[in-house]
């Protein structure tokens, strides 16, 4: 027996904003990636929407923060955002939609985890639908990992990845991981590559994450030069030059924990592996990218 047929929740909805709240990127865990892609087709097309991207089931609509008239149209403009403000620790985000897509908008966005409240009126048919959640702001927190592994054993993607996995919590969710194709210098284990993960925190968030990673690399690693850094910003754009050098050419610690402080970094681990992990950040929620050398 299906409970309520005409509904597929989403995952959960999250919202990451810079600092000024003036941009917010809206990441939806999808349930359905034909909805979602769906969506993303012609959420595209809305006033207020700069870019979308699709990380494994998350479809990412890069947002200004505003209010907007949204001309829908059956088949060619059925749907999209129409407002997004940001206030109080929290992002209000309207949706709008024709027939299906008015559902997509109402309902089964409504009943996303990390939704606070919503306001959703009637859809499906022939009718519009147009639906309001309001969910935490949070902010974006990239950690960088490099050199937990060795000779013998490990692979530092997956520990990463586990360590992440282990420490998601609602005051910092994780969201994405990216492998970093590095410059393959001597002292590589093999494939030298380090990772870059991403999480959305909420206020105090980060704090109680960092230390966590930083325990559990410690007591997991296997490697003495282990380097952990991290970053809370809307991007890592700061390091891009700096990523680029790690992944054309040999760097030294020195270098990396300089740019670090020039860059407002945090170094958590500052083995020979900071090199690395200082070169991942800028390549956060860049999985496909980040892994061409």
């Amino acid at each position: 027996m299906i409970d309520d047929p005409y509904t597929v929740p989403y995952q959960a909805i999250y919202a990451v904003c810079n600092d000024e709240g003036s941009l917010v990127e809206i990441i939806e865990f999808s349930s359905c990636y034909g909805g979602s892609a769906w969506a993303r087709y012609h959420y595209a097309k809305s006033p207020l929407v700069i870019g979308t991207k699709v990380i494994g089931n998350t479809i990412r609509y890069l947002c200004r923060a505003g209010s907007c008239d949204l001309n829908l149209e059956a088949s060619r403009a059925a749907g999209g955002i129409r407002c997004v403000e940001v206030h109080d620790g929290k992002v209000e985000i309207t949706y709008g939609g024709l027939g299906g897509g008015g559902v997509g908008a109402t309902s089964c966005r409504a009943m996303a985890g990390g939704v606070l409240e919503y306001d959703i009126s009637e859809s499906g048919g022939g009718k519009v639908g147009s639906g309001t959640i309001t969910v935490p702001r949070r902010s974006r927190l990239i950690v960088g990992i490099d050199d937990t592994d060795s000779e013998e054993v490990g692979a530092t993607w997956c520990l990463a990845h586990n360590i992440a996995s282990l420490v998601d919590c609602e005051a910092a969710r994780y969201l994405s991981h990216s492998i970093v194709q590095l410059y393959p210098v001597p002292a590589k284990t093999q494939n030298c590559v380090s990772t870059a993960l991403e999480f959305a925190c909420m206020e105090r968030g980060a704090e109680q994450v960092l230390a966590e990673i930083r325990d559990l690399l410690t007591e997991y690693s296997v490697s003495d030069e282990t380097g952990m850094v991290s970053l809370s910003c809307f991007d890592g754009s700061v390091l891009e030059d700096y990523g680029r050098s790690c992944k054309g050419r040999t760097l030294t610690r020195e270098y990396a924990l300089k740019c670090a402080r020039d860059a407002g970094a945090e170094v958590w681990l500052d083995g020979n592996g900071v090199i690395g992990a200082l070169g991942a950040i800028p390549y956060v929620a860049m999985p496909d990218e980040s892994v061409v050398l």
